[in-house]
């Protein structure tokens, strides 16, 4: 398996754990306040992660490519960032989180650019520029 859908795939799990601990922690307080944060930490971490990663294990010349891991460490950055101030601003009422939010989001649509890069792009440059394929 790539190195990246690897990175993915541990990463997803982690998030998974976290967002299973989310859930139990509003399910034993009675407050489900934060679902909003629950259900991004559920879908934005642990299902999109294992997603990517599935992509990049099935298209492993792609996950080779230097922007993979980009994309790799821009969309974990952007969710570090995005999904614990969610879960403030929703479970606590923290308003003054929401730039931060934001800025985590922002981060995560550039990963999501990144990603559709990788998708739509050929599977490597030097394919590209073989002669073989000129």
């Amino acid at each position: 398996m790539p190195k990246v859908s690897d990175l993915f795939f541990k990463t997803a799990v982690v998030w998974l754990i976290l967002g299973i601990a989310a859930g139990l922690q509003m399910a034993i307080s009675g407050d489900h306040g934060a679902f909003p944060a629950h259900a991004h930490i559920n879908l934005l971490g642990w299902v999109t992660s294992a997603i990517f990663g599935g992509y990049y294990a099935l298209n492993p010349a792609k996950a080779e490519r230097k922007i993979a891991l980009i994309h790799y460490g821009l969309y974990n950055l952007g969710l570090v960032i995005m999904l614990p101030a969610l879960y403030l601003m929703l479970h606590g009422g923290n308003t003054a989180v929401e730039p931060i939010v934001a800025v985590g989001s922002l981060i995560v649509a550039a990963a999501v650019l990144a990603f559709a890069f990788v998708v739509f792009s050929s599977a490597s440059v030097r394919s590209a520029l073989s002669p073989a394929t000129r």
